[in-house]
């Protein structure tokens, strides 16, 4: 944000961009392209003949699109010439083409360039434009019926630029965001594009794309679409999320995000008593419907069957986030739980302890499953009801009972048939996994302590087996090689273990694979950001919870070695994973009343290995520099101090 200071102190002794010859690129191909293919068609943009200029700008927003000619356009100030003279152009299709160019622009360039247009103000040009389309939209005497078919063409095309721009604008800077979430005129625009009946396909879909990014997190824009008695846009959304197709997903999308803005849940119901509960069988039922290989078409103008998988996966992915809040206000959540929920985004960061895995990229590779063995785990999961002496348990929590009955079978078997290795499938694969994980981790948060919540532990449970059987298990049997699939699927069986305690859900040697994903995880050259992220610390994640009570002693016995492995092999184990693994030992081992304390800490001596362990903890926590690790420096602070009072604890308590 203090760049946009930089040139406040030259603002009034600016010269003209385009008055300074613009110098010819140095590599050869890219001079030949310039002479031959830019220099001609800039110079017909700028004619005083309007077919030449219209021609011209027809010819830009087609070569805008490839890499090197859009580069040499944007050296020859082709924003400014658009800005001030196409935009300006009496000819409607000319106009057409300018706004085709900045979109392309917007949508090929980094965020960087979104923000140089907003700085020089290209909103205003947009709330121009927008008001123009309303005006042609809304115009008495039905005259846009009365346009001809390449009026009617030119004018949705400057709209759907508009949108897609609007968007990207947003999403580049939160300056940017407000100013387009308030604006009166865009608003309107937005809101006559979903209301209108002559709104095509392709220019409603990007609205609602618009309003959905928009939308997030904006209380005063949800305020906007809910107070809007002019075109009654909330009202149209309702009715979209009841039909089909792209229009009840992306419709999902902006409710949901309404639904969020104004703390609409299952313990706050909003308007017509609506929460997310009343999106999730629209999105199940998408999910079931689509088929990727419908529609592989992705590009500008399009609603393919990926734009809509893709968009119900993530809306699914945000209900299953958000949802923590309403099991927070309910008095559902674990203690260690409560302080994250209404500060932290992702369900896992809830947990002190534990990191959140639903940013992890995903390639694919799996094995294939009997169906029969698949309709059978999908039998458990939305069957949950048929047995009248089961009690559902989550009946008060209606969020949850919709994304347990509905959504996690639907995405579980979308995940299952997405076997391609293409591009679209890995996306949609990923952003499955992504859902499952975001849902899974805010279930793990629910207090199951003691027989709290027992009832939707018993509904959760088919669920999360049906997650390991058909997801979990078969990655790790196929030994995958990719890095993102392994990261995620960890990340996923993290959180699936954190609820089956006690439960029977390991089909093999899982646990095993989770030991040889660690060790292998050594030779990869991957440094998150957030050190808590990276694929040893999941692994060391997951392990600790299979070993927890009451873990088969040989289970345990094998995991609990791994663990004191880890921290003993200090200093050559990063600060993280030695963290995580003094974590995942403290709960194993904390309960002396636990038997596998006795087969297993004690007979094979873990005390005296717990009591090496200090001094390598001690020296670890030294290495790490708080001032550009605060997390990482607290956390094993904590752990080192964590790791005195634990032996403390077990000598006082020694069979």
């Amino acid at each position: 944000m203090a760049k946009s200071r930089r040139n406040r102190a030259k603002g009034g002794q600016r010269s003209d961009p385009i008055a300074k010859p613009v110098k010819p690129p140095s590599d050869p191909e890219l001079a030949a392209i310039r002479e031959k293919s830019i220099l001609p068609v800039l110079k017909d943009l700028q004619s005083p003949d309007p077919k030449s200029r219209t021609t011209a700008a027809g010819a830009i927003a087609n070569i805008v699109q490839d890499t090197k000619c859009r580069k040499l356009l944007l050296r020859e100030q082709i924003v400014h010439i658009v800005l001030t003279e196409t935009l300006t152009d009496a000819n409607l299709e000319s106009r057409a083409a300018g706004w085709e160019i900045l979109r392309v622009l917007t949508a090929e360039e980094e965020a960087d360039f979104c923000i140089h247009l907003y700085r020089i103000d290209v909103l205003t040009a947009v709330q121009h434009a927008a008001t123009k389309i309303i005006e042609a939209l809304v115009s008495p005497d039905a005259a846009f019926i009365k346009r001809s078919k390449a009026e009617k063409n030119f004018i949705w095309c400057i709209a759907e630029a508009l949108t897609e721009i609007i968007a990207a604008l947003a999403a580049a800077q939160d300056e940017a965001l407000d100013a387009s979430s308030t604006s009166q005129e865009i608003l309107r625009f937005l809101f006559t594009l979903i209301s209108n009946d002559s709104t095509t396909a392709s220019v409603l879909k990007s609205a609602l794309s618009c309003m959905i990014t928009l939308s997030e997190d904006n209380r005063q824009f949800a305020e906007a679409i809910l107070g809007d008695s002019t075109n009654q846009c909330y009202k149209y959304l309702t009715v979209f999320k009841n039909s089909d197709g792209f229009k009840a997903v992306f419709a999902c999308g902006v409710l949901h995000n309404i639904f969020s803005a104004m703390s609409w849940n299952d313990q706050s119901p909003g308007r017509d008593g609506v929460c997310d509960a009343d999106l999730v069988p629209t999105l199940s039922q998408t999910l079931e419907r689509t088929n990727l290989n419908d529609n592989t078409a992705n590009g500008h103008g399009s609603v393919s069957s990926v734009d809509i998988l893709q968009t119900a996966l993530e809306v699914l992915a945000s209900i299953g986030t958000t949802l923590q809040t309403s099991l927070g206000k309910g008095g559902r959540v674990k203690e260690e739980a409560r302080e994250g929920i209404d500060s932290k985004d992702d369900a896992m960061d809830a947990d002190d302890n534990d990191d959140d895995p639903s940013d992890d990229k995903l390639a694919e590779e799996d094995d294939e499953m009997d169906e029969d063995e698949m309709e059978a785990d999908m039998e458990m999961v939305t069957g949950a009801d048929d047995n009248a002496d089961e009690p559902s348990g989550i009946d008060d929590l209606p969020t949850l009972k919709e994304l347990v009955q509905r959504a996690i079978p639907q995405t579980v078997k979308l995940f299952r048939a997405t076997q391609g290795e293409d591009e679209l499938s890995t996306l949609i694969r990923t952003h499955a996994l992504t859902a499952l994980s975001n849902i899974s981790w805010t279930v793990s948060c629910i207090d199951f302590s003691e027989g709290a919540n027992n009832a939707i532990l018993q509904a959760w449970t088919p669920a999360a087996k049906l997650i390991w059987n058909d997801t979990i298990a078969p990655v790790l049997a196929s030994n995958t090689s990719d890095v993102g699939l392994a990261t995620i699927v960890t990340s996923l069986a993290w959180a699936v273990a954190r609820t089956l305690h006690g439960q029977s859900f390991l089909s093999g040697d899982e646990h095993k694979k989770f030991i040889s994903l660690y060790h292998a995880s050594k030779s990869l050259d991957v440094n998150p950001e957030d050190p808590f992220q990276s694929l040893g610390v999941k692994c060391i994640g997951v392990l600790g919870q299979l070993a927890l009570d009451p873990a088969p002693v040989s289970l345990n016995r094998e995991i609990g070695v791994f663990l004191v492995t880890v921290v003993a092999a200090l200093p050559g184990t990063p600060a993280a994973e030695s963290v995580e693994a003094l974590n995942q030992l403290f709960d194993v081992y904390g309960d002396e009343k636990s038997a596998n304390d006795k087969e297993v800490f004690w007979k094979d001596n873990f005390l005296e290995h717990v009591e090496a362990m200090v001094p390598k903890v001690k020296a670890m926590v030294k290495t790490v520099d708080k001032r550009k690790s605060t997390e990482l420096r607290a956390r094993a602070e904590e752990a080192s101090l964590n790791l005195s009072r634990f032996i403390q604890y077990k000598q006082k308590h020694r069979p």
